[in-house]
């Protein structure tokens, strides 16, 4: 199954991202949050969301979903570190909004889906309407 790491700033909006996606999709290990620094406060780390990236990876590779800005630069850092340490992980971040894109991924994923498929169904969540 293709995991997902749900990237924020804050620790409580990744918890809270993952908690939905698990319930809309009928739960996925693989799915990990990534959110805030060590200490609790607002920001990203490469290095957790590489530790979360690890974690979610059950074989088929981890879509990555992430908030704002510089969270996109820590994920592509946390690849980076993963691809120097010789890790086989395939991992891509989704062009995606956190939430809406969070949980089509997850349904994508809890439906079988490949990577691809799952970072296509998290991307076209942006062109939803919700009214």
């Amino acid at each position: 199954m293709v995991g997902l790491v749900i990237v924020s700033h804050s620790w409580k909006i990744a918890e809270g991202v993952c908690d939905l996606a698990n319930e809309m999709a009928g739960g996925n290990p693989g799915i990990i949050a990534a959110g805030g620094l060590e200490d609790g406060s607002i920001g990203t780390d490469a290095q957790r969301i590489a530790d979360a990236i690890r974690t979610a990876n059950q074989g088929d590779g981890v879509a990555i979903l992430a908030d704002i800005g510089s969270a996109i630069m820590s994920a592509e850092t946390a690849i980076e570190l993963l691809e120097d340490e010789g890790e086989e992980i395939r991992a891509e971040i989704a062009d995606a909004p956190l939430i809406e894109g969070a949980v089509c991924a997850a349904v994508e994923a809890a439906g079988g889906g490949t990577l691809d498929s799952v970072l296509t169904s998290a991307e076209e969540a942006r062109n939803a309407s919700k009214l």
